[in-house]
């Protein structure tokens, strides 16, 4: 019975300790290494808190080995890896310290200069001096005979309604149950290359990192320049015969959008999946007619239910403007869409997307009112404690019973006295040739309909051209708002908060 995810390292380092475990642009590290250093660290750790559990410790990451080490250790100490971007703003930061009350961070040389900036007084484990400290067996067994599955591995950070940061924590049984429901469903095993793409800060990360160790794998930690020459970023992937990648949406519409597979295309590649935002079949299309022998996976799963929860295998045509399903629950987890009455749907009924099983966070860190919001009791169980979690997701099911993803719940607007879904909009929109992104918001005070968007020759007249035969002309933007550039936030989603702000400063037309 596996209860701590360390076990898998221990697996992998027994079954082929001297295999590269994790590669990054300088370095690299076997099985055997990751599993010495990682105890290392965690026994410095446990020396200098005074032997502590069940705590707060950050790691401030970059796309390096020794962030992956760093997490290894903290779980090893018996408390949970908080993993900060050394890129984000230093404000949020301190909003996250401040929600944390962390006690210690693990500072790696790449990250030494802003851990010391953004947290000076904080408890500090020096990377390169604790790979180094002997290690104390007697204190790593006894910890690790005190924790439990269900005890919380990792916290990370999402953006709160009220602009503080909520932290999700998540247990080792989550990161175990999602780890077997992929490899299991997706047949990994220690031959597989997988190439990381998702930040460490992002939940997103941990399908590769823990697919990866489980297995006994190789993961490369794909440089992050290589996201803006894309040339490289292909000729990588085959030089190093990657061929597994879980990347986000918007990662994969990078090189569909700049048609980069003109010149060479990733040959390597057998299993291409995504999760993050809507999958736009323009986009996946580009993909599958350069690569018709992959095979293409759509994911879904809010942070708080450890990243997935159902998938959808693509094995058959779909138009540019259709809507791909997110499809059936993986193994041990069930999703319930109820609707306003807490009732569950009828075929086609839309209502919230609600999740149960292994997969679910503990809660929010010191946040008990929005944990009892969100972590519910199931409505449809009065007979016994049964958890739910409520993603706040629109979503219906289709007639093969898969699921339909529509959109949030706030994405849902009472519009010239018609019920309108402003994701059915940018579906849509993303479909066109011309558009390369766009999202769409609501203007409440105005009553107007939003769309900002990315794309070259695509006017309001080729705009309302394409969308006439298609949806009710009351769906139609009303403002079309066209930008060189679309901002991303740090977790390389398309940034709504910040393109709603400057529109209703009136610094977007």
């Amino acid at each position: 019975m596996i209860i701590n995810i360390l076990q898998y390292l221990e697996d992998s380092a027994q079954r082929v300790p001297e295999k590269s475990a994790f590669i990054d642009e300088k370095n690299s590290i076997t099985y055997a290494n990751l599993q010495a250093y990682a105890k290392s660290i965690g026994s410095a750790i446990i020396q200098k808190t005074k032997g502590q559990i069940r705590k707060p410790i950050v790691v401030f990451v970059d796309r390096n080995i020794e962030s992956l080490v760093a997490f290894l250790g903290v779980a090893y100490s018996g408390n949970f890896y908080v993993p900060i971007d050394i890129q984000m703003p230093k404000l949020r930061v301190e909003l996250i310290l401040n929600t944390l009350n962390p006690v210690a961070m693990v500072v790696t040389p790449a990250s030494k200069k802003f851990s010391y900036e953004v947290a000076p007084d904080l408890m500090a484990i020096d990377y390169e001096q604790a790979i180094e400290y002997p290690v104390d067996i007697d204190s790593l067994v006894k910890i690790r005979r005190k924790i439990v599955d269900r005890d919380p591995i990792y916290a990370t950070f999402t953006s709160g309604s009220t602009g503080i940061p909520k932290g999700v924590i998540t247990c080792h049984q989550s990161v175990i149950d999602m780890t077997e429901a992929l490899v299991e469903t997706f047949d990994f095993d220690e031959n597989h290359v997988f190439g990381n793409q998702n930040p460490f800060y992002f939940d997103a990360s941990i399908k590769d990192i823990y697919s990866s160790v489980k297995c006994g794998a190789t993961m490369y930690v794909i440089p992050r320049s290589y996201f803006m020459m894309l040339g490289q970023l292909v000729s990588y992937i085959n030089q190093h015969q990657i061929d597994t990648i879980m990347w986000s949406a918007s990662a994969i519409a990078l090189l569909a959008n700049a048609q980069a597979f003109e010149e060479e295309k990733p040959t390597a590649l057998k299993k291409v999946m995504f999760s993050g935002e809507v999958m736009h079949n323009r986009v996946l299309n580009y993909w599958r007619r350069n690569l018709p022998n992959t095979q293409f996976v759509n994911l879904y799963g809010p942070t708080e239910i450890t990243s997935v929860c159902t998938y959808y295998k693509i094995e058959k045509p779909f138009a540019d403007d259709e809507v791909l399903p997110i499809g059936i629950p993986f193994r041990n987890c069930e999703v319930l869409i109820l609707n306003e009455n807490n009732e569950a749907v009828k075929e086609g009924e839309p209502g919230e997307l609600c999740v149960k099983g292994c997969c679910l966070a503990l809660g929010y860190y010191n946040n008990p009112e929005k944990t009892a919001a969100a972590f519910c009791q199931n409505p449809l169980n009065p007979h016994f404690p049964e958890l739910i979690y409520r993603t706040g997701d629109l979503a219906r099911f289709n007639e093969y019973g898969e699921v339909m993803f529509m959109s949030r719940k706030d994405n849902q607007v009472k519009h010239m006295g018609q019920r309108v879904e402003l994701g059915e909009i940018e579906i849509l929109l993303n479909a066109m040739d011309r558009i390369d992104a766009s999202i769409c918001f609501y203007d409440h005070e105005e009553q107007k309909i939003i769309a900002v968007y990315k794309g070259t020759g695509a006017d309001g007249k080729y705009i309302y051209g394409e969308l006439r035969d298609k949806v009710s002309k009351f769906m139609f933007p009303n403002v079309l708002i066209s930008l060189e550039e679309l901002p991303y936030n740090l977790n390389g989603k398309i940034d709504r908060t910040l393109l709603k702000e400057k529109y209703f400063k009136g610094e977007l037309s």
